[in-house]
């Protein structure tokens, strides 16, 4: 299962599996990374933001020397959303820390614009200790610079991140390269149905992150997944990695070690009547206003998402 693949909308394909890197420990990153590649993932998540890409890269180059090869790799990158209005010059940043040349492909974070010239690089603050947001920033803005990138070899393809429907619909009747991917988080306690649906659409392809909602949160105890685990005797996480499958989507599991590393790789087919108590899991979350998003930074902005009117 580390080995299958879903097309792109530019003619590329992506892995099904990939390895996580936000919130990995500092010191841990580069062996993970290592671990991972020479272990048989394709595809490392990245971001200018999670400040640990010089880790990536010298995990990275660790692999490479020992024998695999970075056109078999996918990378990922994102651009932060201090540098909306300088995408080149972030895609630049990442390279360089990454040691490589071009990445595969290239994602807007987050659509909104810190300031460029605020306090802090990666996250500006106001004296009353509020984001430095740009308010009169247009998210279209950011993803015309996008385009841009396609022209300079530095990314094979280009996406998104957090965008909601809403977003979407805004961004894509200026675009005149549809997103390969938008990345959102997404497990049974956020099935986000209404995005998947509409990337589905589009040609969009989905990469799904914290798809463990959280390590040892009430998805790992949610009686659907539990009764899965059980039928098919692995652990809880097995399932929830597996869910992302059928759903023709990408998942990145996040791990610093290697037991952990492989345990994520043993993907298992999920039978229909898996989907489908999952799937009503998640619908009745839906219908009742319970489910849950882990990852939601304060910028203070209304990105449309249902659950965060």
């Amino acid at each position: 299962m580390a080995d299958k693949t879903f097309p792109l909308n530019n003619g590329q394909t992506i892995p099904a599996l990939g390895l996580g890197t936000w919130q990995s420990d500092p010191g841990q990153v580069k062996t993970a990374v290592s671990y991972a590649l020479q272990a048989g993932y394709k595809l490392v998540d990245c971001a200018y933001c999670y400040a640990n890409e010089d880790e990536v890269g010298e995990g990275l180059a660790e692999a490479f020397a020992a024998g695999v090869k970075r056109e078999d790799v996918f990378v990922v990158g994102k651009v932060w959303a201090t540098y909306n209005t300088r995408v080149e010059l972030g895609l630049d940043k990442s390279l360089k820390s990454l040691g490589l040349d071009y990445v595969d492909l290239f994602l807007v974070h987050w659509p909104l614009l810190m300031n460029p010239d605020g306090n802090n690089d990666r996250f500006p603050k106001l004296p009353n200790g509020e984001r430095d947001i740009i308010w009169d920033h247009n998210h279209v803005d950011t993803w015309k610079q996008m385009e841009e990138l396609l022209t300079t070899g530095k990314a094979k393809a280009i996406g998104v991140s957090n965008y909601s429907k809403k977003y979407l619909e805004e961004l894509l009747p200026h675009a005149t390269v549809i997103p390969a991917v938008n990345q959102i988080e997404n497990h049974p306690s956020l099935p986000q149905q209404e995005i998947v649906d509409l990337c589905k659409e589009k040609g969009i392809h989905i990469m799904a992150y914290s798809p463990l909602g959280s390590t040892g949160g009430p998805l790992f105890t949610a009686e659907p997944v539990v009764k899965i685990a059980e039928k098919h005797g692995v652990k809880p996480s097995t399932v929830l990695l597996s869910y992302h499958i059928p759903r023709g989507s990408t998942v990145l599991a996040k791990s610093v070690t290697p037991a952990r590393i492989e345990e994520n790789k043993k993907l298992i087919d999920l039978e229909e009547e898996d989907i489908k108590l999952l799937n009503d899991y998640s619908d009745n979350l839906v219908r009742e206003g319970k489910v849950v998003r882990y990852v939601y930074p304060p910028f203070g902005v209304k990105f449309g998402f249902p659950d965060k009117p």
